[in-house]
């Protein structure tokens, strides 16, 4: 599996339109970690490999797509998919 970067996190949340508050809670991690992934143009992210699988798996099960282009004239990106559902399901998860 492709390590996702900070611009995919960010894409994504504005994509769901989602506070990362809301992604922090639903991935069980803390906001300033959120901040940090997102900001950071590093790989692999600076965090620990759980956090960063915990804020995947929130984002891909809320409709988000990590795409990893060729390397050459695309690079990593977002596409959205049954977001609506998927949306509504990722703010209630974030709720509990």
């Amino acid at each position: 599996m492709q390590q996702i970067i900070g611009v995919q996190i960010s894409a994504a949340l504005a994509a769901l339109r989602m506070a990362q508050k809301e992604l922090a809670k639903a991935a069980n991690v803390s906001v300033p970690t959120i901040s940090r992934m997102i900001a950071s143009v590093e790989l692999p992210l600076p965090c620990h490999s759980n956090n960063v699988w915990a804020v995947r798996k929130v984002l891909e099960n809320a409709g988000i797509e990590f795409t990893f282009g060729d390397g050459v004239l695309v690079g990593p990106g977002i596409k959205i998919t049954a977001i609506a559902d998927r949306v509504a399901q990722a703010k209630q998860e974030s709720k509990q």
